[in-house]
């Protein structure tokens, strides 16, 4: 397992940020920015919110070619925010299938796919079950033929039970999970449970911790991210669930609501993150 960092680490300073709960950094970077600012912190690989990236020829050849004078690890990250919209977007399904060949172009074999949120989720499993495989099955046969691998993430739009089905029912070398290691405690399922469900079919991450604060836990702003060694998930054991099924991929650090109670400022608990990560992969906690 290899340490990366996720772009939407540094979401508000690509001009995204959750309104009410977070504020304009007042400075910008683009993506190149963040290579930089990922080579200076030492890891292998970035996840690449394709979101913040235009998708014109320059950049992207531009892009393959910092990537590579680097030495990084790519993985493509599509969807943000809704994704797939539960299996109700066709327009959003064709704008996939066009990724898959960015990411190949990038050098990615591993694209991160949001199949929705949990703005679009719907109430009944079978209903979203019925709409999200048939839908998930030809971008899979696609991606597969790429030699590009689908990872959906748990967006908090899918508990542990429902990934699974999905895996099984597509069963396509073209579709994987992207594991989030702490978006499943939000959707109040037990994220060690969940890592041990999800980790065979897990081939990209996001490695994340969260804590509380007071109000509606059925709200986002109760589940702010915290660095990865003072939150509510036991990360090393979600990491020996990895460990122990063989994952060799990215281990992807993300933030994003990070907890007030931790400033405003998410350079500092990234780094505090990565060498926490660092600490823990060398003595052999994962």
């Amino acid at each position: 397992m290899r340490i990366g960092i996720d772009s939407y680490c540094y979401h508000r300073f690509f001009g995204d940020w959750y309104e009410g709960l977070q504020r304009d950094p007042g400075r910008r970077i683009d993506v190149f920015g963040f290579l930089d600012i990922a080579h200076g912190h030492g890891v292998a690989g970035v996840s690449l919110e394709a979101c913040y990236i235009p998708d014109d020829d320059r950049t992207l050849d531009r892009l393959a070619d910092r990537v590579a004078a680097l030495g990084l690890e790519p993985v493509w990250a599509w969807g943000h925010p809704d994704g797939l919209r539960s299996g109700t977007d066709d327009a959003a399904a064709e704008d996939l299938l066009r990724h898959i060949g960015i990411a190949r172009r990038v050098g990615a074999t591993v694209m991160r796919i949001c199949a929705g949120s949990r703005r679009t989720r719907p109430a009944a499993w079978v209903e979203h079950k019925a709409r999200l495989v048939p839908m998930l099955r030809p971008l899979a046969e696609a991606a597969a033929r790429q030699g590009v691998v689908l990872a959906v993430e748990n967006h908090i739009d899918l508990l542990a039970d429902e990934m699974v089905e999905i895996m099984q029912a597509v069963d396509s070398p073209g579709l994987g999970v992207c594991l989030d290691t702490a978006n499943n405690l939000r959707m109040f399922e037990e994220p060690v449970a969940v890592a041990a469900k999800l980790a065979p079919f897990t081939r990209a991450t996001h490695v994340k911790n969260v804590t509380t604060r007071r109000g509606d836990p059925k709200t986002f702003a109760f589940w702010p991210s915290v660095p990865l060694d003072a939150g509510l998930v036991d990360i090393e054991a979600v990491l020996g669930q990895l460990r122990d099924v063989g994952y060799t991929g990215l281990l992807a650090l993300e933030i994003d609501y990070l907890d007030p109670a931790h400033g405003e400022e998410e350079e500092p608990q990234i780094a505090r993150s990565l060498a926490w990560l660092r600490e823990t992969l060398s003595r052999g906690g994962a």
